[in-house]
């Protein structure tokens, strides 16, 4: 965990190092001037990652069995808080999926579910991601794309789905055979109670999975999720003077978040989105300070909303320190 936090860090320094560069590069003032454009606009960007955020707090509620699943709010809390600490925090994109655990636990969730949940949540993320960039790569070649970059997209979207099937492979019994190996090598004595916890996760794992109905609903919600969010791109570029089509937003949108996915590394995919944003909208003939405008007020609601989200993070863990200490005698 401490070397995960470093390297963290490390990412996350280095990505507003190139955040800085991408704006004095472009103009500090032009990017001001066209994030100035957007005004009032910024409170719709809000709302609509307000509800993306929901969304996809509602998916993953879907997955909990129906005898044993937090509240639908707070699965929202949760995931708000998933999304903040992902967002703010120095350390890599899967540190808020972490927490997001921990916290559905003080709703009553035992550990093994709890961390079932978040693997299952992270792979339908994942794969309803995956074919919202093939969407957006089907447009992008509708609309003209050359052959050379419609091939190297298409390439690297073909990596992502080998590490997809691995992914689910891994939570299978194939993958629990390997991680018992791996785990009762390292952890010597104490392999009987890792081993133990591992099978109540894969248990869990195989309920959830059982649930073909569930997982097909949870992944129809999470795909609502990723269309509402081209509300972001069309708002956005209406405000600066720039309208864009429906068509020209879903290429933005799209393969910026695969950008985001691929960056999953570096904290708030800093550096990365605002290169990736640049590269798609040059696509369309829209200028860098553009493009860098559009990614700066993506991440207003980052955080407007982050913040309020950590909060209710540390007073979560705040009442469960207090409830702990009132049991103690």
């Amino acid at each position: 965990m401490t070397m995960m936090r470093h390297a963290g860090v490390i990412a996350w320094l280095a990505g507003i190092a190139i955040v800085v560069g991408l704006v004095i590069w472009s103009g500090i003032g032009s990017i001001a001037y066209a994030i100035a454009s957007v005004g009032w606009g910024i409170l719709l960007v809000l709302a609509v990652r307000l509800v993306t955020v929901s969304v996809a707090g509602a998916g993953w509620q879907l997955l909990f069995p129906a005898k044993n699943h937090p509240s639908f709010s707070a699965c929202i809390l949760v995931r708000f808080i998933r999304e903040a600490t992902n967002a703010l925090l120095p350390m890599m994109q899967v540190g808020g999926d972490l927490i997001g655990a921990r916290l559905i636990m003080f709703r009553g969730i035992a550990g093994p579910l709890a961390a079932a949940s978040i693997i299952v949540d992270i792979l339908i993320q994942a794969v309803t991601q995956f074919l919202f960039a093939c969407l957006g790569v089907a447009i992008l070649v509708a609309l003209g794309a050359s052959d050379g970059l419609a091939r190297t997209i298409v390439s690297s979207l073909a990596v992502a789905a080998v590490l997809l099937v691995g992914f689910y492979v891994a939570q299978r019994k194939a993958g629990q055979r390997i991680l018992q190996w791996i785990m009762s090598t390292l952890t010597g004595d104490r392999q009987w109670r890792v081993l133990g916890t591992i099978d109540a996760v894969y248990e869990q794992l195989a309920t959830i999975y059982a649930s073909q109905r569930r997982l097909f609903f949870s992944s129809l919600v999470h795909m609502v999720g990723w269309l509402v969010g081209i509300a972001e791109v069309l708002i956005v570029f209406a405000w600066m003077g720039h309208p864009i089509g429906l068509a020209e937003a879903i290429v933005i949108e799209s393969l910026l978040h695969a950008v985001r996915g691929a960056a999953f590394a570096i904290p708030g995919a800093l550096g990365a989105q605002e290169g990736g944003l640049v590269l798609l909208c040059a696509l369309f003939g829209i200028p860098p300070e553009q493009a860098i405008a559009l990614s700066l007020v993506k991440r207003v609601p980052d955080v407007v909303v982050g913040v309020p989200s950590l909060l209710a993070w540390q007073h979560m863990e705040w009442q469960r320190l207090q409830s702990n200490g009132a049991r103690k005698p």
